[in-house]
């Protein structure tokens, strides 16, 4: 009974928690640029400097722009929402290690400059759902990985050093965070005899 409970509030659930998400980083941007004359984008990961640090929480729901935000929004409800469908618990889990786990990595390895955004965990979820296919080996979570790869295959070419001004690092330890969280959840079906 309580997976079938589950299952029916599973919609109610991911429109809360990720329609809520997106909330916050919109407001966020809203306030950024009307009321801080985007001042708040300072307080992103600023890599081996102290104060830089706080960048590690505050990165992803910090954007450079509206463009920034705009690209960043349906990649980030759509996998967020896959990431759900293993569970509340597990969505928690996998946002917390990608936004620790990659903001860090970022933080010790990345060039010099301000990492922001929420591709950090844009490219932790698609390597989660990618990862879960590998740690649980089950047909749900391979057939999640096979549609997340054919419809965003493309984001892998963003974790390639370039001079864009992108955090190429940013997603490229989003995407081993997210791999990372996949292990750490991810259980496979013991075998029956």
């Amino acid at each position: 009974m309580e997976a079938a409970e589950q299952s029916r509030s599973l919609p109610a659930l991911v429109v809360q928690v990720m329609g809520g998400s997106l909330a916050l980083m919109w407001l966020v941007e809203i306030l950024d640029t009307f009321a801080f004359d985007d001042g708040l984008q300072a307080h992103g990961i600023e890599p081996r400097q102290l104060d830089g640090l706080e960048g590690v929480l505050f990165a992803p729901v910090l954007h450079d722009g509206w463009t920034h935000i705009i690209s960043n929004s349906v990649p980030f409800v759509v996998l967020g929402a896959l990431v759900m469908t293993y569970g509340l618990r597990r969505w928690l889990t996998a946002t917390a290690v990608i936004t620790i786990g990659a903001g860090l990595a970022t933080w010790l390895l990345a060039r010099s400059g301000i990492h922001i955004g929420a591709s950090i965990l844009v490219f932790g979820y698609f390597g989660f759902l990618l990862g879960m296919a590998w740690f649980e080996r089950s047909v749900r979570s391979i057939g999640i990985a096979v549609v997340v790869a054919v419809v965003y295959g493309g984001l892998i070419w963003g974790v390639l050093p370039s001079d864009s001004g992108v955090s190429w690092e940013g997603h490229l330890f989003g995407v081993i965070a997210g791999v990372v969280a996949a292990g750490l959840v991810g259980r496979r079906k013991k075998a029956t005899n």
